[in-house]
């Protein structure tokens, strides 16, 4: 193969390679865990959660080492240990799922099913300063993409293993759960800040919209920090509903097969 087969862009062939084997790695867990008792599926998750969660911080002590990338995020002040914490909207359900599963807390498992791939699609389809364009086979790339796609399919596992199926009923409390923990995030940014820890703190982009075009039209709207993500938690709602209403329509046809019988 050549070098250029090995530098990864979103959507190039060796995106879709990865991809596609990661949710092979997924249809081929949720088959050999088939009828296997709902402990064993629940250890397996979290062990998943918990081998993703040490090769995070693998990954950003390698990071940290990597002097090109201190040189690309230098207008960004470089590598920050405070900034790379797992307190961003995709990382953080490594955290948050296993507790989910481990309590049986839906509204958790309904927060880590919507937004665990889509705040980690989000991250690999958009990537940040060094982590488009270079060759996969650098540790930081390895890390970056190895985390996000684990955290794509650990999110899509709570359903494909059995852990827990969609309800409207669970919409209300995860949409409430999703504002609780971004307000929590956001005192977290406020503390990092006023510490002088990490002056430029914005996990969740609670403080900054940092150029994104639909945060920048939000701020337009509510131009106060942490107010102007309201939008995105009822377009959330929104997503909730479109996403859990296939699941409630197949349910009803089952329910309905059954009474016939």
């Amino acid at each position: 193969m050549t070098n250029d087969f090995w530098i990864m862009r979103p959507f190039n062939t060796l995106f879709l390679i990865i991809f596609a084997a990661f949710i092979l790695l997924l249809v081929i867990a949720s088959l050999l865990l088939r009828g296997k008792s709902e402990r064993a599926r629940r250890i397996v998750l979290v062990a998943a959660c918990a081998v993703t969660f040490v090769g995070y911080f693998i990954y950003k002590y390698m990071l940290s080492l990597d002097s090109d990338y201190n040189v690309i995020t230098a207008n960004m002040g470089g590598f920050n240990w405070w900034g790379e914490l797992p307190l961003q909207l995709c990382n953080i359900n490594m955290m948050l799922i296993p507790i989910a599963v481990l309590k049986k807390s839906r509204p958790l498992m309904c927060f880590g099913f919507f937004l665990a791939p889509l705040g980690a699609l989000m991250a690999l389809v958009m990537p940040g300063n060094g982590f488009s364009g270079y060759s996969l086979l650098l540790p930081r790339m390895l890390g970056y993409y190895g985390t996000h796609f684990m955290i794509v399919i650990e999110g899509l596992a709570l359903v494909c293993f059995g852990l827990y199926r969609p309800r409207f009923c669970d919409l209300p409390r995860a949409v409430l759960a999703a504002f609780i923990i971004t307000l929590c995030i956001f005192l977290i940014n406020m503390l990092l800040r006023w510490s002088g820890l990490h002056p430029k703190a914005n996990y969740f982009f609670s403080v900054e919209t940092e150029g994104n075009f639909l945060l920048d039209i939000f701020y337009g709207w509510i131009p106060y920090p942490f107010l102007y993500l309201l939008p995105c938690i009822l377009i959330l709602g929104g997503y909730m509903l479109l996403v859990t209403t296939p699941f409630a329509l197949i349910d009803r046809a089952r329910s309905k097969a059954a009474a016939k019988r």
